[in-house]
């Protein structure tokens, strides 16, 4: 299966109003020539990412406002996006994390995380393959997963159950498809740069986390290439080899430590503020 190939196609990207999703939807417009449509909830952000983008890689941009722990935000958005039979390729970035004792996880706080992480995507994944396979048009779908979705990480414990689905879910679902030209990928990478991780939780984190210029950068590129999962980064790459041979409950201890003393810090920090 050749590679996709991005310049004048339109590509869809989810989360486009700030971290990952806005760094891919750059890089998309500026380094492929994509014409894009972007997708999220604050409008005023996307409206000014169109702008930029349209002005100075003189692709075209489109915004879908759309809040997707809403079903039907999620339904309105998909219509949109199928209506005129142009979509080439979606990336489905979305996503809401909770860092902190998963018991101070309020329930309406773990069902929007399971409605935007989990719920949205599949609705997304399920109409995106069913357009694709009865259509035969060359295209693809990457879905961003996590590599807690791998390596579960203790303080993000709803979080890494949201990410297990959807790794689980995308890779069993790709040998379902029948359509040669179209292609499921999976993308999961460990902590970004981003505003995800920008509060004072991840503080003590941050040494931890990729630029999010390298992590948009990797995940293009494995989309362009059809890869089914990947990971990006050679150190996460080793790393996760190696935790292959050391026993679950050895590494998982070590990393509950390491997040309960950036959780600790963080609330040493904010009391004496």
């Amino acid at each position: 299966m050749s590679k996709l190939q991005f310049k004048n196609k339109w590509v869809l990207v989810t989360g486009a109003s700030s971290g990952l999703g806005e760094e891919m939807a750059r890089q998309l417009a500026f380094q492929h020539g994509a014409n894009l449509i972007l997708l999220a909830r604050r409008k005023d952000k996307l409206e000014q990412l169109k702008t930029e983008l349209e002005k100075e890689a003189k692709v075209s941009v489109k915004t879908i406002v759309a809040d997707l722990s809403k079903l039907d935000d999620v339904d309105r958005a998909i219509d949109q996006l199928l209506a005129d039979g142009q979509l080439y390729a979606a990336i489905l970035n979305a996503g809401i994390t909770y860092f902190g004792k998963h018991a101070e996880l309020s329930w309406e706080q773990f069902q929007t995380m399971l409605q935007t992480n989990v719920v949205s995507v599949v609705r997304f994944t399920n109409r995106l393959v069913s357009h694709f396979e009865s259509t035969g048009k060359s295209g693809g779908v990457l879905i961003v997963s996590s590599m807690a979705a791998i390596h579960p990480v203790p303080y993000q414990s709803a979080y890494s159950g949201t990410k297990s689905f959807i790794l689980s879910f995308a890779t069993a679902l790709m040998h379902e498809i029948k359509n040669k030209q179209f292609s499921l990928s999976v993308y999961a990478p460990g902590g970004i740069v981003t505003e995800m991780t920008a509060g004072d939780n991840f503080h003590d984190l941050q040494g931890w986390l990729m630029p999010v210029k390298q992590a948009a950068r990797e995940g293009i590129d494995a989309f362009r290439s059809r890869k089914l999962i990947h990971v990006p980064g050679i150190m996460n790459r080793v790393g996760g080899f190696f935790m292959k041979f050391l026993s679950k409950r050895f590494v998982m201890g070590k990393m509950s430590k390491v997040y309960e003393k950036s959780l600790v810090k963080a609330q040493e920090r904010n009391s004496k503020s």
